[in-house]
């Protein structure tokens, strides 16, 4: 399959192993922000292709893992309403709120759905007017444009019963907070998805104002080793830049379309991440125009300040400070089937990954 199977030889990719090998001269530490990166990371075993002197860590890149526990009791209270269908991504199921998660909710007779995109959440409202459809939107600069699309779309139609919870976050925000508490990392794997919508650019002041290297690379082992290794070079000769490896995809403008959507939807907030606290400018706001879609406004609900869970040690996970095994819960009271931190959940968390392909290393 073309853009698979030539970035998945295995020539080529023992090749680059060979090159990285010849090139280093001292200990490297590298940070993906990208749920994508962090499960092909060990799906495809890139670690061990490494020399012992290269780390790669994993840092805040699950949207699932980072959409707070106060968001995830807003949408099953949200939910105990009978007239109110509430429409999410299938990964959000499973996520720990305070008491229950949004699965637990279903089992106990809530409307809630599983769909594929906002505009399937906008089908359902359209499918019965009389029917409230709250869209569960999270996820960062790759999922953003959809919604706000989605949003522009029911303005458009005059479809009235249909609304979004929105924890949109953008991840520029949660890069720099990394770098601001002393990150001992000598660059970043850029986030290539978010890189397709934003552009390169949007990474250029970690270079600048850090001094740090960046790679913005896609998915395949191929390359994930050829983003490692420009790292590498940057550090060796001292010029840190961003460099775009997943050419095939990203640009240092960006989606210059799907940007004006989500400007003309959304403006920059500070926003909550679970186990990061509240960033400035970290996430995205529903612009006052289209303010009557918001469910946060439409339907305000009390939710109590959730108590944290001193034994997971998720923030600690996503700030790349701790590994999973570093949990005391780790594989044994948290495991995919019965997850007690975020990070567990999904399929892209850091936790998830860790357990599948790492647990027994």
């Amino acid at each position: 399959m073309k853009y698979v199977d030539e970035y998945r030889n295995e020539r080529h990719v023992a090749g680059l192993a060979e090159m990285i090998k010849r090139e280093v001269t001292r200990e490297y530490s590298f940070m993906e922000v990208c749920g994508g990166h962090t499960a092909a990371i060990h799906r495809f075993g890139i670690p061990s292709l490494l020399p012992g002197e290269v780390k790669l860590l994993s840092g805040p890149g699950c949207p699932v893992c980072v959409t707070p526990a106060r968001y995830i009791d807003t949408l099953v209270a949200l939910a105990s309403h009978m007239d109110i269908t509430i429409a999410l991504f299938g990964d959000l199921i499973r996520v720990p709120g305070t008491l229950i998660s949004p699965g637990e909710a279903k089992a106990s007779g809530a409307d809630i759905r599983i769909v594929l995109s906002a505009h399937e959440a906008l089908d359902l409202a359209r499918s019965d007017p009389q029917r409230k459809v709250v869209f569960a939107a999270i996820g960062f600069e790759t999922t953003a444009p959809g919604t706000a699309l989605t949003l522009m779309q029911a303005e458009k139609d005059l479809v009235r019963n249909f609304y979004v919870l929105n924890a949109h976050k953008v991840m520029p925000p949660a890069m720099e907070m990394i770098l601001r508490q002393g990150a001992r990392i000598d660059g970043f794997i850029c986030p290539g998805h978010v890189a397709v919508i934003t552009g390169a650019a949007a990474f250029d002041f970690i270079p600048q104002n850090y001094g740090l290297a960046c790679a913005v690379t896609g998915f395949e082992p191929a390359d994930i080793m050829l983003a490692v290794l420009m790292l590498i070079r940057q550090v060796n000769l001292g010029k840190p830049r961003v460099e775009i490896e997943y050419a095939r995809a990203v640009s240092a403008g960006g989606n210059t379309m799907a940007g004006r959507y989500m400007r003309e939807v959304f403006e920059p907030e500070d926003a909550e991440w679970r186990g990061l606290g509240i960033l400035e400018s970290g996430g995205l706001k529903i612009r006052e125009c289209y303010r009557r879609f918001d469910a946060g406004i439409v339907f305000p609900v009390d939710i109590p300040e959730p108590e944290a869970d001193i034994t997971c040690i998720c923030g600690d996970i996503l700030r790349g400070v701790s590994k999973p095994s570093d949990c005391p819960l780790f594989a044994s009271a948290c495991t995919p089937d019965h997850p007690q931190g975020a990070c567990m959940v999904s399929a892209e968390g850091s936790c998830h990954s860790f357990f599948k392909y790492c647990c027994h290393e």
